[in-house]
């Protein structure tokens, strides 16, 4: 029923914690391990996949924070499962430091009562956001290693397109997914924001928004995330411990981002025993709002 896509660049052992809590034969897994994490954590998940039937690896390239190499990963990550020929109606992609807060049965019980539906956080960029416009406006750069900005303040955006503005994670409809990798009307939003500014935040809303795909947006990631104040970059996901477990558990969302096992690893046991033996917990169907 689910397409995941999981990124990778460190911690595998908190990948393979992940992939045990979201697993169920039904599903379809492909994984993306970060070309500049190296070649033996590539080759662990490799191995550790081996094991499953229904996962396997995206070839890897460098994924840097902020680059459309980001983007270019999670398009190359749908079209791979879309050429699969399974049949899976939701792609969802996840961090490997992100972890479900519900088991497999409470997410496919969710999704099969909004099937069609695109869940993802959707803002009108320059409205909500003038503070990230320089984003669109500067003309980016992306190395191997790094991000050259050129300050070009007079660079055209789209034109007839309004920008968006979301986060990174995303539940998409197949039928999006099918949309974004075939209609050649995504093509210019593909060149344009391959020269942007952490493009992985509002090239898929942008899209969403701006062309003839006609489909039922929810804004609304089903993530939790704590945003926290971090220098120049604004804000950064606060990693969550043991002591967020009640409101996590509380949460009406079906995953958290993120975790880190070498600052709490407490949180993650917490979680895994609560998808086993769930106990009272929220409606996770209650806040969809269309």
């Amino acid at each position: 029923m689910i397409a995941y896509l999981i990124l990778v660049h460190r911690y595998p052992d908190q990948f393979k914690r992940l992939f045990k809590a979201i697993y169920h034969d039904s599903n379809h897994y492909l994984i993306h391990v970060d070309k500049s994490s190296g070649a033996e954590l590539q080759q662990d998940i490799a191995d550790f996949l081996s094991d499953y039937p229904n996962a396997g690896m995206l070839p890897s390239k460098n994924a840097l924070w902020g680059g459309y190499s980001l983007v270019d990963a999670e398009l190359r990550g749908i079209a791979a499962l879309l050429a699969q020929d399974v049949e899976w109606e939701f792609f969802i992609n996840l961090s490997a430091q992100d972890f479900p807060l519900r088991s497999q049965s409470d997410i496919h019980a969710f999704l099969s009562e909004h099937k069609g539906k695109d869940f993802l956080k959707i803002a009108d960029q320059r409205q909500y956001r003038p503070d990230t416009l320089h984003r669109i406006d500067h003309y980016v750069t992306e190395t191997l290693h790094e991000l050259v900005c050129e300050p070009i303040k007079t660079r055209p955006y789209l034109e007839g397109v309004t920008p968006y503005i979301g986060n990174q994670w995303m539940i998409l409809s197949r039928a999006f997914c099918e949309f974004v990798s075939h209609s050649p009307e995504v093509d210019r939003f593909k060149a344009f924001y391959r020269h942007t500014l952490i493009a992985d935040e509002g090239f898929f809303q942008t899209v969403i928004m701006n062309t003839s795909y006609q489909g039922q947006i929810v804004n609304d990631d089903k993530r939790a995330i704590d945003w926290i104040p971090m220098g120049d970059i604004k804000l950064r996901p606060r990693d969550y411990t043991a002591q967020d477990a009640d409101t996590l558990q509380q949460s009406t969302h079906l995953f958290a981002r993120k975790f880190d096992e070498t600052i709490d690893s407490d949180i993650l046991d917490i979680l895994e025993r609560a998808m086993m033996c769930p106990l009272a917990i929220p409606d996770i169907a209650q806040k969809v709002l269309a």
